[in-house]
């Protein structure tokens, strides 16, 4: 599985931490936001909920493990764009629950609030229960079906409620959409995924 990680500039000193407990799971990762509270130029969780949702949509990676202080901007921020399933987790039950019911592609992490002793350990055990061949198998089992119905049903309201991708980009302000795309890391894997997306090529070439 291609796995973003996407910091924005209040959670970038646990990037680190987010980078060790994702290793050694077989998994290719991008490191694609701010990785140090001493980076410039500095995203906010509006950015790295454009980047996570562009990033899925594009193709670019299967999943993104984002977050801020509390999780709950972040989640705010990428749930705006289509195509997005994206958990709030805060404990390894969590993970376990958001895995098996609602197997989305995205998870918001609170970073900092209630971050403290053994934060680490926590960030492992999510990404245990979260990262497990039960996706989707559903909880309890006897809800399996209802609720891959369920996932199917929000897929397709997604589609209806929401823009196609080209519409939004061109729609965002630029104080969204320029530092979110400008940014190094991700300007770098963006730039590489557009050959067959010519509705954008030429809007991203004037905007970076």
């Amino acid at each position: 599985m291609k796995i973003a990680v996407i910091n924005e500039i209040s959670a970038a000193d646990r990037n680190a931490d987010i980078l060790r407990a994702l290793e050694g799971r077989g998994h290719e990762l991008f490191n694609l936001g701010n990785t140090s509270s001493g980076d410039s130029p500095a995203l906010l969780y509006i950015h790295t909920g454009l980047m996570a949702a562009l990033s899925l949509d594009l193709g670019l990676v299967d999943f993104v493990v984002g977050g801020c202080g509390t999780g709950q901007g972040f989640l705010n921020a990428v749930m705006q764009y289509p195509g997005v399933c994206c958990g709030h987790l805060l404990t390894p039950l969590d993970a376990f629950l958001f895995a098996r019911i609602n197997a989305g592609n995205c998870v918001s992490l609170a970073l900092n609030q209630g971050y403290g002793w053994a934060g680490e350990v926590n960030l492992r055990l999510i990404f245990d229960q979260l990262f497990s061949p039960e996706t989707g198998a559903g909880y309890p089992p006897t809800r399996a079906e209802p609720q891959r119905q369920g996932r199917e049903l929000l897929g397709q309201i997604s589609t209806a409620a929401h823009r196609p991708f080209s519409e939004i980009l061109f729609a965002l302000p630029e104080a969204v959409s320029r530092p979110a795309l400008t940014f190094p890391a991700f300007r770098a894997v963006l730039e590489t995924s557009l050959q067959n997306r010519a509705d954008l090529r030429a809007w991203l070439s004037n905007l970076i």
